[in-house]
C-alpha cells in the first residue's frame, strides 16, 4: 500500500465514517451468521494497519486466536502497537500455513490488491479447515475505478457476479453476498463521476497526495454517515442489496 495511505489509516481508524460504518456492517454479518459456531482459529489475510483484530478477537471461540498476517511488514508493525504481536508477512497465493489451519479467514478490502485473485481464493480454500467461512469485502463497480483506487494501488473493483464465481472455481459455497455502503450509494455515485470526468477530460495524473480519505468534514458529520452506513446492518442480515459502493461476502468450505 502506498505510504500515504498508511499514514491516512492510521489518522482515521478511528474516526472516518467509511471505516466505522464498514466495521460495524461486516463485523455483524459475521456474528450473525456465525452464530454460536464461533471459529478457534481466525486469519485476517491483508490486515493492513489491524482495524479488524479487536472486532474478530470478540468473535472467535474462547481459547482461540487471531492471526494477522500482511505482504507488507510495515503494517504487521503497526499491528503489533495495537496489542496483536506475532503477524506474519504472507502472500495471498502462497500461505505458509498448513492445510485446514483456520475456521475463519478474512480479507478487508484486500484481494483487489492482488495481481491474481482466483489463485488466492484457491490457495484460501486449501488453508481453510472443512465447514470453515471465508468473509471478502471489496471496491464495487470497475467503472468507478478512479485515483482513489491508484493511489490505494488496487488491480480491480467487483460485481457480485465475479465474486460468486470465484467462490465457485475455488469449491466453496456462497453463504451471502451483498452490496454494502448502499444507503450513501446515491450521494456518493454522482461525485465519483464528476471526478472521473474530470480526471479523463484534463488528464489528470494519480495525485497521490489526496484520496477519498482526505476530504476534511466535521466529526458530527462521520458520526451521521457512520450511522447511516451502519443502519443496512438489519436489511444485509435477510437479503442481499442489489447495489451499493462496496460488496461484501461470506463462503463456506464443505465438510
Amino acid at each position: 500500500m502506498n505510504p500515504l495511505a498508511y499514514k491516512q489509516f492510521l489518522e482515521l481508524d478511528r474516526t472516518h465514517w467509511w471505516m466505522r460504518g464498514r466495521r460495524k456492517v461486516y463485523l455483524g454479518l459475521l456474528e450473525h451468521f456465525l452464530r454460536a459456531k464461533r471459529p478457534k482459529r481466525v486469519l485476517d489475510l491483508g490486515a493492513g494497519i489491524g482495524g479488524f483484530l479487536e472486532g474478530l478477537d470478540e468473535i472467535k471461540a474462547e481459547g482461540g486466536r487471531v492471526f494477522p498476517a500482511d505482504i507488507d511488514a510495515e503494517s504487521l508493525g503497526h499491528i503489533a502497537n495495537r496489542g496483536f504481536p506475532g503477524g506474519i508477512v504472507a502472500d495471498g497465493s502462497a500461505l505458509p500455513y498448513k492445510d485446514g489451519s483456520f475456521d475463519l479467514i478474512c480479507l478487508f478490502d484486500a484481494i483487489e490488491h492482488t495481481p491474481d485473485d482466483l489463485a488466492v481464493m484457491v490457495e484460501i480454500e486449501r488453508v481453510l479447515a472443512p465447514g470453515g467461512h471465508l468473509f471478502v469485502s471489496v471496491p464495487a463497480y470497475q467503472f468507478l475505478f478512479a485515483n482513489n483506487d491508484r493511489v490505494a494501488q488496487h488491480f480491480r473493483r467487483y460485481r457480485r457476479g465475479r465474486l460468486d464465481e470465484l467462490f465457485q472455481r475455488a469449491g466453496m459455497t456462497v453463504v451471502r453476498n451483498t452490496h454494502t455502503n448502499v444507503f450513501l450509494f446515491p450521494l456518493i455515485l454522482p461525485v465519483l463521476l464528476v471526478i472521473k470526468t474530470m480526471e479523463k477530460v484534463f488528464r489528470m495524473k494519480a495525485d497521490p497526495n489526496h484520496t477519498n480519505l482526505t476530504w476534511p468534514m466535521p466529526r458530527f458529520v462521520h458520526s451521521i454517515l457512520a450511522g447511516v452506513f451502519g443502519a443496512e446492518l438489519p436489511f444485509s442480515k435477510r437479503f442481499g442489496w442489489p447495489a451499493g459502493h462496496s460488496i461484501c461476502a461470506l463462503a463456506r468450505k464443505g465438510s
